[in-house]
């Protein structure tokens, strides 16, 4: 490729520097080679790039939606103290109260209901994204409006966008 540059307008020719300089250009255009683009490996690259990211945003969600379902039930769902467990408390009466949230990967985490208000049931399992049903039962001893028990219950597994019947002391 040779490139003529045609002197400037106004009848003045180039310097000898200028006329040296334009000779250099015109003799590094000529001789180096364009670069080569491979647009299929840039392509490739790219998608491979976006799906990873895609894949570490989603991991990403994917925790921190578990750990909110984890630190709920850690928590318990509000401000207020879990009532403390009594030496006669069975593990069936413990499953009672319980359900067990189920993610997709198939872990599994506990969410105890038992001795919660009505307001903080439905926290902790709006936390899950799991639709509480409310009705009253009587039992002896029991919290007025206290979840007493729950609807499926552990051992049993529910998943987000389920429903659970929630029982509370009618007192």
């Amino acid at each position: 490729m040779t490139l003529h540059v045609s002197p400037p307008s106004g009848g003045m020719g180039y310097s000898p520097f200028e006329q040296e300089l334009v000779n250099a250009m015109n003799e590094y255009a000529s001789s180096s080679d364009a670069p080569q683009f491979d647009a299929a490996v840039i392509a490739r690259v790219a998608r491979r790039k976006r799906a990873t990211a895609i894949a570490g945003i989603s991991a990403a969600l994917i925790l921190a939606g578990g750990g909110t379902a984890l630190a709920a039930a850690a928590a318990g769902g509000s401000h207020t103290a879990a009532p403390a467990a009594t030496s006669h408390t069975t593990t069936a009466d413990k499953n009672a109260t319980t359900v067990l949230y189920g993610f997709k990967n198939g872990g599994t985490v506990p969410l105890e209901l038992g001795g919660l208000d009505p307001v903080g049931a439905r926290a902790l399992l709006s936390k899950a994204q799991i639709t509480p049903q409310f009705g009253k039962a009587s039992s002896p001893g029991c919290k007025p409006t206290s979840v007493i028990a729950v609807s499926p219950h552990a051992p049993a597994v529910v998943h987000k966008g389920e429903t659970v019947k929630v029982t509370l002391c009618a007192g």
